[in-house]
């Protein structure tokens, strides 16, 4: 029997959604992976405090952080692998409730879920994160942190900047009235 379709709903079908799931989290599975891997590579492979190479504007630095972001907040592990998991469960609830998801917004909350799992698995397994991206004057990051600062200027911008880049196109055309051409 076909499905009576409402034209004023726009929630997408159930087959499209379950899709653009899959995409986030193969997304946030992959990026959590590479974050994993170059951490723990960079803790086999180098002394802790060691540069590659010593000197210059970029360099692949050995530091461990107990901090938030940029080293933010040191010394407290259980208050901030707390705060992680508040996060997780905030971006995951934000994303479900969310009725028209465009694939910027998805794109940002991945970004931003990759990077809270991926600092507090360092935080569970060792009481610290690994850091090893040593830019110019910037405090020693990791890619999760990356992930975690593009997220949220991305999610800014769809969110508050450009709201129309985080809807679905196919939410953008059902809002066009019908009777304009």
């Amino acid at each position: 029997m076909p499905e009576n379709k409402d034209p004023n709903n726009t929630d997408e079908p159930s087959g499209i959604s379950v899709f653009k799931d899959w995409m986030l989290i193969l997304a946030t599975i992959v990026i959590v992976g590479l974050d994993q891997l170059t951490k723990y590579l960079v803790r086999e492979y180098m002394s802790y405090g060691q540069s590659i190479p010593e000197t210059g504007f970029f360099r692949l630095t050995y530091y461990t952080n107990s901090g938030t972001i940029f080293g933010l907040f040191p010394n407290i592990p259980v208050i901030l692998t707390i705060a992680s998991v508040v996060a997780i469960v905030c971006l995951i609830y934000f994303y479900r409730t969310q009725k028209n998801v465009g694939v910027w917004l998805r794109v940002s909350i991945a970004l931003l879920l990759s990077g809270a799992i991926g600092n507090f698995i360092d935080r569970v397994s060792m009481g610290e994160v690994t850091d090893f991206i040593d830019v110019g004057m910037w405090p020693v990051f990791n890619i999760a942190d990356s992930a975690i600062t593009c997220g949220i200027f991305l999610l800014l911008l769809v969110t508050v900047v450009l709201p129309e880049l985080g809807k679905s196109k196919e939410r953008k055309e059902s809002e066009i009235p019908s009777d304009q051409s």
